[in-house]
């Protein structure tokens, strides 16, 4: 685009393109952030993000998300995520597909943190100087430069190696796991007009899917809860039950496992050496 070619940041942080606007991506991007990148999140349309209030997904509806007090603004073309990188004013998300993205030009460190489980991983080494993979399915020196463990009893980083298989267990909340969620009974229309953080009772009708009736598995809070009106895969995953009613609420901030998975991206970022922007170091354990 013409205002695209004649754009050029000057004096620009280190730049971090995350594929995947989920809760850990979006809890990556907030670390990133705060390390000094300038940070771009690409929306997985394959995937509808589950935990909303959790993530930076809802900045490309509502035009705006902040979590722990980092902003996150939508945008729509290159102009705008290079005006970003520059000004740091908060992180970027985009709907644009990670190919369009390429011709930034400029992807300092690329994280894919989609955690799609069970998909082929391509290398994509190429298209930045530092490369991190998080989730099931990446091997450090084929697929990326260095992978992140993230099932929840062995999050850390991996210098060689695979990550595990997805197992299909969920880190427990009051002792239940992988029993609060819902899943799609069938590919088709999601619609739901129930809200996160709402009550819910076992059994409670808390939309439909493909026609079907997708009910509460459990009683206690919704804590995740796909958009409605999205079109979705079978099996996905539509709503999450927190069975705890009191304390603070589950379904904002960000999550424990969320946040070691993040910190084990900081550490992976200080073991590639990815330069950061000066004034910001890099933690690592």
């Amino acid at each position: 685009m013409r205002g695209e070619a004649r754009f050029t940041p000057s004096e620009r942080a280190p730049t971090a393109v995350v594929l995947g606007t989920n809760d850990i991506a979006s809890a990556v991007a907030v670390h990133l952030f705060r390390a000094g990148y300038g940070i771009v999140l690409s929306r997985d349309h394959a995937q509808p993000v589950l935990r909303r209030e959790m993530a930076f997904d809802d900045a490309l509806v509502n035009g705006r998300a902040t979590l722990e007090g980092v902003a996150a603004r939508p945008a729509d073309n290159l102009v705008e995520i290079l005006r970003g990188f520059t000004d740091r004013a908060g992180v970027m998300v985009t709907g644009l597909e990670f190919g369009e993205l390429l011709c930034l030009g400029l992807i300092d460190l690329l994280v894919d943190a989609r955690m799609r489980m069970r998909a082929l991983k391509v290398d994509i080494r190429p298209f930045a100087r530092m490369s991190i993979g998080l989730g099931p399915g990446f091997t450090a020196g084929r697929h990326v430069d260095v992978a992140v463990e993230t099932a929840p009893e062995a999050i850390g980083v991996l210098r060689d190696g695979t990550t595990r298989d997805a197992h299909g267990r969920s880190e427990p909340l009051a002792g239940i796991g992988r029993a609060r969620f819902a899943h799609a009974p069938g590919s088709g229309l999601w619609e739901t007009a129930a809200s996160i953080g709402d009550h819910v009772a076992r059994d409670a009708p808390i939309g439909t899917c493909a026609g079907l009736a997708v009910r509460a598995p459990l009683a206690g809070r919704l804590r995740g809860l796909v958009r409605s009106g999205v079109e979705v895969p079978a099996d996905l995953k539509l709503l999450e039950v927190d069975p705890r009613t009191d304390g603070p609420p589950s379904w904002q901030g960000i999550g424990d496992r969320s946040r070691r998975i993040a910190q084990a991206t900081l550490d992976a970022v200080a073991l590639l050496g990815t330069p950061a922007a000066p004034g910001a170091a890099v933690s690592s354990h």
